[in-house]
């Protein structure tokens, strides 16, 4: 018996327009999903819903579906082709706010001051009110009959149908219930019944309820844009024109056009088109904004640079080796953008509760009016509690609750550097309390490097012989003979080239000689025959499990040089921060012993697992999950995909391979393992946030809708307070826009920069 295979699946992402709260979310989704194989994320912060579907379905199909409950939909434009239509959309809203306004005090203040109520004034206010309660309410009464149509209901409906019942009450007072003569004079109280039986009109609610929750919306849409300022910003960074060099002429060309493998200028101060590599000039590079690196960076050929870096210095010629979706910059804004379309788990509940929130508070107001009205209550004090609880339910706190949160946070997360995939790796993030790290490229540089010079007293002196084993070493294709010639190129003063070698010969296993400077030059691995100044160097070099090489000049030992990995810059501090935040470090390498135990004594890694294969990493993982442990596996190399995505959570550095990131749910962009410590103590304040969100956005439900109920509510005071709802929650969110990683306390020893 055979089984046909699964048809492929494809992601759509669509921009949704007219959402205005989590029911609306909820009857996007369920529509979208009554489509055969398809699957719906919508997300009411940023306005955009990620849709998996099959390919047979095309997307003006899905878009005619969203269009069909109710919304606009449209597919999204490339980023960088979208202008930031906030500030018309801003400037319009502002216009109908302030014209409400305008018309709305008054009467709110005639309604709650009785001193201030002069002969007719009811009938002053009456006129008032009308273009508020029609006009300034307009975009809520056609959201309200478009979901009629729709057969659903949102929050929209509920502010609609308080704002007709308390006009409409209002109308039917005055005209008919003996409160239009001249004399009329009416106290305000915040209870559903006026006192001593006087007849009470709710044009201070008419007028209310629209201002009020238009304030609401206005400041929460204007938090909700700043949440999406790092997204925004990254969008910026990318470069719409560049400076192609060919044959020796330069001539400018749409970004569009530019293809791998050219060469492009970048002058100071611009930034650099897409990824590359330098092929001449130096220079330093500002990379703050793509990868959160706080200082420049120096690069020279043979450097490697990414899009929308600054050019600090000098000119630079640099070969295009990644254009468009495949630069470094794309990949980050993908990532963000995955991240903020996915939902934590407390968000689905709130979805769910939000898709039959509004027909059971519509439920609850006519139940309420008619109990009232059984119970023989005035017929007005039975109206203004059931406009109360159409008001003050407040289905959009639970809809906002964690996608602002999660657009803020992964925002911020992006511009220091960590690139969370989505909620799922945050609420790992949050759990984690083991983290097994590998050594070569993730605490160490993964690239060998000179550690100490020690040179014969009496002899040639270390700036000599330096540049003697360097220029010999610079043909050479082993990985410690280019060490020694990068370190000797660098590290010397300002001098001529290193000079010219012949007669070369290279043995494997052994070393390499030459002629430099009419001086036979060897380096080579040591013997039993060193000098007694050098026996000392040759056991810290090996205790430190570094390669310790001689260097030989006309036959008589003049150095030992002790080649080695090094730490990567704050690799110590980040261990001890991990531990402060109870996370316990792991070290496990496929290398040998003694440069694995020489790491982790230099780090206070007290757990080493040594010669580990991949299935070996995987399968200790596996055993410390095993154990209870929440584990989070951090890696670079090939060798580390099948860890990554065998862990509760997979932290892939940046400059790894393509196999680490794509198996990865965290990218660390900026290569410094203190980015992790950033990362778990920004998925703890996130996941708080978003807890204090929901817990807020249910117990205030939970309250208000009650006290409306029996009548201890007055419908302004009730929009006043589902306004300030909504506005609480982006706020609470928005603050994670300013979180700033706490400085490590304690220095480094010494022993955190270079291994001993």
């Amino acid at each position: 018996m055979t089984t046909e295979p699964s048809p492929p699946i494809v992601t759509t992402d669509l921009t949704i327009g007219g959402m205005t709260c989590a029911a609306c979310v909820r009857r996007v989704e369920k529509k979208l999903a009554k489509l055969d194989g398809v699957s719906a994320s919508v997300n009411l912060a940023t306005g955009s819903a990620r849709v998996s579907h099959p390919p047979h379905i095309r997307h003006g199909e899905l878009l005619a579906t969203v269009q069909q409950a109710g919304y606009t939909a449209a597919l999204p434009k490339p980023r960088q082709e979208v202008p930031d239509d906030a500030p018309d959309t801003a400037h319009r809203q502002r216009e109908r706010l302030l014209i409400t306004a305008l018309l709305a005090l008054p009467v709110l203040v005639l309604s709650m001051v009785p001193a201030w109520q002069f002969r007719n004034w009811q009938w002053l206010c009456f006129v008032l009110t009308a273009p508020v309660a029609v006009w300034g309410a307009w975009p809520f009464h056609v959201r309200a009959l478009r979901g009629l149509r729709h057969s659903t209901a949102t929050m929209d409906t509920l502010v609609s149908l308080g704002v007709a019942a308390s006009f409409s009450w209002s109308a039917y007072a005055l005209f008919l219930g003996g409160t239009g003569g001249p004399g009329m004079r009416m106290p305000f109280s915040l209870l559903p019944s006026a006192p001593d039986g006087v007849a009470h009109l709710y044009l201070e609610a008419a007028v209310g309820v629209p201002l009020f929750v238009m304030t609401g919306r206005f400041l929460e849409a204007r938090a909700r844009h700043g949440t999406g300022a790092a997204l925004r910003s990254l969008a910026h960074l990318a470069a719409k024109e560049v400076s192609v060099r060919e044959d020796g002429t330069e001539r400018r060309i749409a970004i569009e056009e530019l293809a791998a493998g050219q060469v492009f200028v970048v002058r100071p101060g611009e930034r650099v088109a897409t990824d590359g590599v330098v092929v001449e000039g130096r220079s330093a590079v500002d990379l703050s904004l793509v990868t959160g690196e706080s200082e420049p960076v120096e690069v020279a050929p043979g450097s490697s640079v990414v899009g929308g870096a600054v050019n600090a210095g000098g000119l630079l010629l640099v070969r295009a080796t990644a254009v468009a979706a495949d630069t470094q910059l794309a990949r980050i804004t993908r990532l963000v953008t995955e991240a903020q379309a996915g939902k934590a788990r407390a968000q689905r509940l709130a979805d769910t509760v939000a898709g039959v929130f509004v027909p059971v508070v519509l439920t609850l107001a006519v139940t309420v009016l008619g109990f009232w009205l059984g119970a023989g209550a005035d017929p007005q004090a039975a109206i203004t509690a059931c406009v109360a609880v159409l008001v003050v339910a407040c289905p959009c706190a639970l809809g906002l609750a964690t996608p602002t949160a999660l657009m803020a946070a992964t925002g911020r997360g992006a511009q220091l550097g960590v690139l969370v995939r989505g909620p799922r790796a945050l609420e790992a993030l949050r759990h984690v309390d083991t983290v097994v790290l590998d050594k070569t490229g993730t605490l160490t540089s993964g690239h060998m490097s000179v550690a100490r010079v020690t040179a014969v007293p009496g002899g040639l002196g270390e700036e000599t012989v330096l540049r003697l084993a360097g220029a010999v070493e610079r043909g050479s294709e082993h990985p410690l003979g280019r060490a020694i010639a990068a370190y000797a190129e660098h590290a010397l003063p300002a001098k001529p080239p290193l000079p010219q070698v012949t007669d070369f010969a290279a043995t494997a296993g052994r070393g390499a000689r030459g002629l430099v400077d009419d001086r036979r030059v060897e380096v080579l691995a040591p013997d039993d025959a060193l000098p007694t100044e050098l026996t000392e160097a040759l056991a810290a070099a090996e205790t430190a499990a570094h390669t310790p090489v001689v260097v030989r000049v006309d036959g008589v030992t003049q150095a030992l040089i002790a080649v080695g990995d090094v730490l990567r810059p704050g690799s110590y501090r980040a261990v001890h921060r991990l531990r402060r935040l109870g996370v316990r470090p792991v070290l496990a390498t496929g290398d040998r012993e003694a440069p694995a135990r020489s790491v982790a004594a230099a780090l206070g890694i007290e757990e080493v697992h040594t010669r580990h294969t991949p299935e070996e990493k995987a399968r200790l993982v596996r055993e410390l999950r095993e154990q209870g442990r929440h584990v989070a596996v951090i890696g670079d190399g090939v060798n580390d995909a099948a860890a990554l995505a065998g862990a509760d959570l997979g932290i892939a550095m940046g400059t790894g391979s393509d196999a680490a990131i794509g198996a990865a749910d965290v990218t660390l962009v900026r290569g410094d393992i203190e980015a992790l410590v950033d990362a778990v103590r920004l998925a703890r304040r996130t996941l708080g946030t978003i807890r204090a969100n929901l817990l807020w956005a249910f117990g205030y439900n939970a309250v208000t809708v009650p006290l409306a109920m029996v009548g201890l509510l007055n419908p302004m005071v009730a929009a006043v307070a589902m306004s300030a709802s909504s506005l609480l929650v982006v706020a609470n969110s928005l603050r994670l826009r300013a979180w700033q990683p706490s400085p490590a306390r304690g220095r480094a020893p010494t022993a955190s920069r270079r291994l001993p």
